[in-house]
């Protein structure tokens, strides 16, 4: 990275954050389907082939709830069904799914210590005591995918704190140069300790058809390698390393192969920042070494050619507690306002 032609950037980037548009993408032969966080004014964008709401849960000394509501607001009053999809980072990121019947503006919020389908019934799916992931919820009626789909995850740690936020939903298709974009968020050490910087990877095959299939446990394919800055509050940039996210942990039998693919020594669903902020359960640092403990963390996805045609997401979440019972939990904000040549 050059970084005479970088600072400037960034420096602008720390005035106008507000502003930050809703589009990215990766490299050439890929595609970064954005996902920005669901709520009222987001529920009846233009559906598109694929569309889903994205989730992670985790049951790691935790519990974790995810809600859907099928807000009717394209189907006029018509039932529809959800594909539910469960891949379990902890199991080499398995897939367990379910389909469940929504009538219009339903809510159903599934437990993920105990799946139970939206009438009641069990779901058939039951994750281990250490099961920890991403769940992606499709919807269709009469045979067309919609995006009237409205939904948020709460996740409670037994050490008293909790995370809550929208669930992320597809939003447009961009395939334009890397240079251009980047995924970011702030943090601050204030009250906060640990840091859980999780990012959600899945492939969107059987294009066009019923039901919707994603696929996140093919992790040589399903993943994406970042570089990664933080600048401080003197608006000092500081370079950290290559990452690549992924369903991906240190047991899978196909990280090594992961890690040769994707050009970077470190591969994982979850980071934390920072020695300043490590991660919640002694995971790997987006930036090890780093002591900075509030600034902008620079997300910038590097170029990669890849072998399938499927369509890519990639879904940020930003976790930040203090141990106890105080936690906070939100999205990658994503832009490219700022294009600039290497």
């Amino acid at each position: 990275m050059k970084l005479k032609k970088l600072i400037p950037f960034y420096l602008l980037l720390l005035s106008i954050l507000i502003l930050i548009p809703n589009t990215a993408s990766a490299g050439p032969g890929s595609t970064i389907l954005v996902t920005p966080s669901t709520d009222t004014s987001y529920a009846t964008i233009a559906p598109v082939n694929g569309t889903a709401l994205f989730y992670f849960f985790d049951l790691r000394d935790r519990e974790s709830f995810i809600q859907y509501t099928y807000t009717d607001m394209m189907a006029l009053g018509v039932n529809g069904q959800a594909h539910i999809q469960i891949f379990d980072v902890n199991n080499n990121c398995n897939e367990n799914n379910f389909f469940d019947t929504f009538t219009p503006l339903d809510t159903h919020t599934y437990n993920m210590r105990d799946i139970i389908t939206n009438d009641g019934s069990p779901s058939g799916v039951v994750l281990p005591d250490d099961a920890y992931g991403i769940v992606a919820i499709s919807f269709f009626v009469n045979g067309d995918n919609v995006s009237s789909a409205i939904g948020n995850l709460r996740v409670l740690d037994n050490s008293g704190y909790e995370y809550r936020t929208n669930a992320q939903m597809i939003f447009n298709v961009n395939s334009v140069n890397t240079d251009s974009q980047f995924y970011s968020f702030n943090y601050n050490s204030n009250g906060i300790s640990l840091s859980d910087i999780v990012g959600v990877t899945a492939n969107l095959f059987q294009f066009g058809q019923l039901p919707i299939e994603w696929n996140a446990s093919n992790v040589t394919e399903s993943y994406f390698t970042f570089d990664i800055d933080i600048i401080d509050n003197n608006e000092t940039l500081f370079s950290c390393r290559d990452v690549i996210y992924s369903c991906v942990d240190q047991d899978n039998p196909l990280l090594e192969e992961l890690l040769e693919i994707g050009g970077a020594s470190v591969a994982s669903f979850e980071y934390g920042i920072n020695n300043a902020l490590p991660h919640s359960k002694g995971g790997e640092l987006l930036c090890p070494g780093n002591v900075i403990p509030e600034g902008i963390v620079i997300l910038r996805p590097m170029e990669r050619t890849i072998n399938f045609s499927e369509a890519t997401i990639f879904a940020g979440f930003v976790g930040l507690n203090n141990g106890n019972g105080r936690g906070s939990l939100d999205s990658f904000w994503t832009g490219n306002i700022f294009p600039f040549n290497q």
